[in-house]
């Protein structure tokens, strides 16, 4: 796809080889951690999750086939995976193409010993796809990497619509920060990334109608000691595609029939624990879960200016087209 792809190859192409040559050095949050102390809690008493936050790390979702069976990298590994990833960064792009002239902006992450966030199954590989599933997946990456016909054959990533979850709360290559605003009742995250806002009521109250459906699906929350549980139901069918970048799932494989269970951890003044399990039998052979950590930060969010209609997609289908027409003349 020439008028999509030229960028993104440049960033990208290299990086499913070294996924992890820019992830975390640090151990994983909650492994050794404690519950949050009496500093850390609101005045009303919960563990105080409040402030931003940032999930920075080049760790890829899956762990790359390379290093089948291998959960963490030695000192060697990382070392020969960080002089192979500058040699990558200062290569030149492929011919006929410009690279990715603004991939400066990118935040890359620092270096870690795991080889990806998915923790369960142990292979740190995502499940395989149903039947139904994989073939919608095929279907809409045939169409997604061909000359699109119109908006419906490109993400909703590319639409700048969402991420979808739990995509939104997934690690990807920029914008990894997170706004978390807490009541007696209610936390509500925003997320930098595509500038969603989930709004989750706090208590026993029951879901939505089964009839409601949204992008981000209907989340309820409730305390388990100092861990902060979050159960969303409700998603729209319209989310069920997959897109990625190297070891960056940008949309996820979801369906109407998602259960998302999400757990947020205070470690300590500067570390929450995040992990999430996806169960949805509809979509995937079994569940499968992965965890991050997150960081606090000093720094705000930006606005994400991308939005639903950006002249980005027009340009993209107008490319498409001008393609279709030069096409039979051999220019």
């Amino acid at each position: 796809m020439e008028f999509l792809t030229g960028s993104r190859q440049r960033v990208f192409g290299g990086l499913g080889a070294l996924a992890l040559s820019t992830a975390l050095l640090t151990p994983v949050a909650g492994q050794g951690g404690s519950s949050a102390g009496d500093h850390l809690r609101t005045p009303w008493g919960d563990p105080d999750l409040s402030g931003t936050w940032t999930n920075t790390t080049a760790t890829g979702l899956e762990r790359p086939e390379g290093l089948s069976g291998v959960e963490e990298l030695t000192d060697e590994q990382r070392a020969a995976l960080a002089e192979q990833s500058l040699r990558n960064l200062d290569a030149p792009p492929p011919p006929g193409q410009t690279g990715a002239y603004n991939s400066f902006w990118l935040d890359q992450g620092e270096f870690s010993v795991r080889t990806s966030l998915i923790d369960e199954p142990r292979d740190g590989r995502l499940p395989a796809l149903t039947p139904r599933a994989k073939a919608r997946a095929d279907d809409f990456t045939a169409r997604w990497l061909a000359a699109p016909a119109s908006w419906h054959d490109m993400s909703l990533y590319d639409r700048c619509i969402t991420r979808g979850l739990p995509g939104a709360m997934i690690p990807g290559f920029y914008n990894h920060n997170y706004l978390i605003v807490q009541t007696p009742t209610h936390v509500v995250m925003q997320v930098e990334m595509i500038h969603d806002t989930r709004i989750i009521p706090l208590g026993d109250q029951p879901h939505m109608s089964r009839n409601v459906r949204q992008w981000l699906g209907d989340s309820r929350g409730r305390w388990e000691g100092d861990t902060l549980v979050v159960e969303t139901t409700n998603f729209t069918p319209k989310s069920e595609q997959r897109t990625s970048m190297g070891p960056f799932f940008l949309t996820l494989s979801t369906g109407e029939h998602l259960h998302l269970i999400e757990r947020f951890t205070r470690i300590d003044e500067n570390t929450m624990d995040y992990r999430f399990t996806v169960v949805d039998p509809t979509v995937y052979m079994a569940q499968w879960s992965a965890s991050t950590p997150m960081r606090r930060t000093d720094e705000s969010l930006f606005e994400y200016a991308c939005h639903e209609g950006n002249y980005g997609l027009y340009n993209i289908l107008a490319g498409a087209r001008a393609q279709e027409r030069d096409k039979p003349t051999g220019r």
